[in-house]
């Protein structure tokens, strides 16, 4: 793709830095850093931020304030603050505080659903299916994630047609959107252009999103990739935050930064501002006491620092 084809065009990007960034950090960060995280990325023109998820506090305990974080961030108009909730109590919690959008999720690996969630991926959908349903009866936009797209740390190799089968259930149920997760990591760009191709025959591309994990150094080319491919909307994560615990050396989730400094450089528009994401990645890295994920947000650190 040239410069010329992108000029004008428009990306999407999702922002899942205050849910999936921080999900897995080992100490709690409090309620009110998470708050102050989410109004900041507000304040950079993303228009689409999850915000935290309504699973039990014994998965994931540094999530045990979903209620609290949703509620004290300041909701800006144009932007919207998804939620992931596993099943119908979760469901339940996110409604109670106002939420009005929600993302529901499934693995493409047998195996990875088991371990991860101990339920087979019939029974994921069965847990799903009556989320969506109340969601749509209560006019709740549902966006649906599949992950182990393209390996799965338990059993290897995930054949492309189980996710194009999960992808397209997801989608037939009433998700408007599906994110494929390269989760671990392992998939490079042939690889995730022709899984994007097989699901794009079943789901149109309009309704796809990418969200790689950068464990092996690959996210940038797997995203130039499915951008080739057609696909408008990309997960990212503020300072490369998060990455799959089950991940050997996984160094978290695609840095925003980093994903729009290419797109931006390429002709793409998407209506955020970099420099302001990249004073708020710094931030977070300090916050969290680690260097910096974005070698993009580092770059400009020491281009203000040399001034």
């Amino acid at each position: 793709m040239s410069d010329a084809q992108a000029a004008g065009s428009s990306i999407h990007i999702v922002e899942v830095g205050p849910r999936d960034g921080l999900q897995n950090e080992k100490r709690i960060i409090p309620a009110s850093d998470k708050i102050a995280l989410i109004d900041r990325l507000s304040a950079t023109g993303l228009r689409h931020i999850e915000a935290t998820s309504f699973v039990s506090p014994r998965w994931i305990p540094q999530l045990a304030d979903a209620a609290e974080v949703f509620s004290g961030i300041r909701k800006m108009p144009g932007v919207s603050y998804p939620v992931l909730v596993p099943n119908e109590q979760g469901y339940a919690r996110a409604r109670a505080v106002g939420a009005g959008e929600i993302a529901v999720f499934a693995a493409a690996s047998e195996a990875f659903s088991q371990r991860n969630i101990n339920a087979s991926i019939s029974e994921s959908m069965a847990r799903i299916a009556p989320v969506i349903q109340q969601a749509k009866a209560d006019g709740v936009r549902v966006r649906g994630y599949v992950s182990t797209v393209l390996g799965c740390p338990y059993q290897g190799t995930v054949a492309v047609a189980d996710v194009v089968r999960v992808a397209s259930l997801l989608h037939t149920l009433g998700c408007y959107e599906i994110s494929l997760g390269d989760t671990i990591g392992v998939g490079t760009p042939n690889q995730a252009r022709a899984m994007l191709a097989a699901v794009a025959q079943d789901v149109p591309m309009a309704a796809l999103a990418v969200h790689f994990h950068d464990t092996r150094g690959q996210a940038l080319a797997n995203i130039l990739a499915c951008l080739e491919q057609g696909v408008r909307t990309i997960d990212a994560s503020v300072a490369g935050t998060g990455g799959c615990p089950y991940a050997h050396g996984a160094s978290g989730n695609v840095a925003t930064e980093d994903v729009l400094y290419m797109l931006h450089g390429m002709g793409f528009a998407t209506g955020v501002d970099l420099d302001a994401l990249a004073v708020t990645g710094r931030w977070l890295s300090a916050l969290l006491g680690r260097e910096n994920g974005s070698k993009v947000g580092r770059a400009l650190a020491g281009r203000a620092e040399g001034r």
